[in-house]
């Protein structure tokens, strides 16, 4: 959502609507290069590793899990939510979301399984 405020436009967390407009660009650059046939590990191939995440529903699909690699929120195994899900692909190990993309981890279910 974007708000209006004395300061000029702003989205619901606070980012400018340049850095919105970015982000979005970045998206939709990234499902024009899947339409294409990119291979989707080979666009995560950098990404954060999210571990021990399971698919997560608000109002939209997000992602939960621990983090590690990730760009503005430092630590190994970091508890996180990330942006609105936008690619989710098991087969190939990594999900797009609305920020950026991340490789998968074990799911949840494989950390909390006891032999």
């Amino acid at each position: 959502m974007i708000r209006a405020t004395r300061d000029g436009l702003r989205t619901t967390t606070g980012e400018d609507i340049d850095g919105m407009i970015d982000r979005l660009e970045r998206l939709a650059a990234d499902l024009k290069a899947l339409r294409d046939g990119a291979d989707p590990s080979a666009l995560a191939a950098d990404a954060t590793i999210l571990d021990g995440w399971m698919e997560h529903y608000m109002p939209i699909p997000v992602l939960v899990g621990g983090a590690t690699g990730h760009p503005t929120l430092p630590g190994k195994g970091r508890l996180i939510r990330t942006s609105d899900l936008w690619v989710m692909t098991e087969d190939h190990g990594c999900a797009r979301s609305m920020s950026r993309w991340y490789r998968l981890g074990r799911p949840l279910e494989a950390e909390t399984t006891h032999s």
